[in-house]
């Protein structure tokens, strides 16, 4: 994409949201129009102006006005409503998807369509409707900017605070608006449009300093973490050496004894590999490589020979006599064994 349709771009986006703060602004502010309606003969009637009584039909380009004119529009949104023999009405049709961009193709047809050019000229059109064949059809109404000067000229100077110029066509049901002006100095939709980019211009200059600044704080923060790592990782190698002193000795017993010691579920494991089904283990203590481990059994002195078979253990022998009670169906005993590895090393 290039910087002119980027530019393009973005100066349709601002016309658009612009076209529809105007639009909002007017649903909020409405209050009511003033309706300067224009009759067969070329005189006004006041329509529209609240409890302000209505003077008598009166002329614009005449002197003097009527009294009470100028205080019933002063400030006011008035609608001048003229005759459609004013104007030059064109049928237009063209395909749907132009309904999208009806201004810029109509103000390029002008020329076409009509005696003069857009620049000499104020228009407007019916709402599009649609035709067959995927095509819309709408109706033109302009005429020369000369022609509506003056009335306009003239309604300006009672103090109207906007001025639109419009028409009824024959047999048409709703107006055409070709003309709008407000007294303000620059045209609104110009306005709302300067604020609108000035404002973006500034949201974005916002933006870009946040991110310098974001960047900035952030090096910051990642150059003060990485001295955080490093005075970390230079504890725990005091910690961990051998001449760390006791702190450092201490967390080497204890990392010692975790791999030197036998974990309890895998010499339960082994244990119950060696001991044949007739044998019940009801108490078993491990501590560092010694086993402990005390029950019943049909053969005690079997388990003596069957522990030192097996590859887990060694030097088994009882550590407490061996007895028979009345209620039992064996012999309790009481061996005593080393562990052998995997678990760990034998003493």
């Amino acid at each position: 994409m290039t910087l002119k349709r980027i530019t393009d771009a973005f100066s349709t986006f601002i016309d658009l949201v612009a076209e529809a703060v105007l639009a909002l602004g007017a649903l909020l502010h409405a209050s009511g129009t003033t309706r300067l309606v224009e009759g067969p003969d070329g005189s006004f009637t006041l329509e529209g102006a609240g409890d302000t009584p209505a003077p008598p039909p009166f002329r614009l380009d005449a002197s003097p006005l009527p009294p009470g004119l100028a205080a019933a529009l002063k400030e006011q949104e008035v609608e001048l409503a003229l005759q459609p023999g004013h104007f030059l009405f064109r049928p237009l049709e063209l395909p749907r998807r132009a309904g999208e961009f009806l201004d810029g193709i109509v103000r390029a047809q002008i020329d076409r369509l009509t005696p003069w050019n857009a620049a000499d000229a104020v228009f407007g059109w019916t709402a599009p409707a649609p035709l067959g064949d995927d095509r819309i059809a709408l109706t033109v109404a302009a005429t020369a900017r000369g022609r509506i000067a003056p009335l306009v000229e003239a309604v300006k100077t009672l103090g109207a605070k906007t001025i639109a110029v419009s028409t009824l066509p024959v047999g048409a049901d709703a107006p055409i608006r070709v003309h709008a002006h407000t007294t303000a100095g620059t045209p609104k939709p110009a306005r709302v449009r300067r604020i609108l980019t000035g404002t973006l211009a500034g949201a974005g200059l916002a933006a870009l300093l946040a991110l310098l600044l974001a960047d900035v704080a952030g090096g910051s923060l990642d150059r003060e973490l990485d001295d955080l790592n490093r005075q970390i990782a230079a504890r725990r190698l005091v910690l961990t050496t051998s001449n760390g002193g006791e702190a450092g000795r201490a967390l080497a017993t204890l990392e010692r004894r975790k791999h030197e010691g036998a974990p309890t579920v895998l010499v339960l494991d082994a244990l119950a590999e060696v001991l044949p089904d007739h044998t019940f283990v009801t108490e078993m203590h491990v501590e560092g490589l010694k086993l402990q481990v005390m029950g019943v059994s049909q053969d005690a002195p079997a388990l003596i020979r069957l522990m030192e078979q097996s590859r887990r253990f060694t030097r088994a022998t009882f550590f407490a006599p061996t007895t028979r009670a009345a209620e039992e169906a064996g012999e309790r005993f009481h061996i005593e064994a080393q562990i052998r590895t995997p678990f760990g090393g034998t003493p």
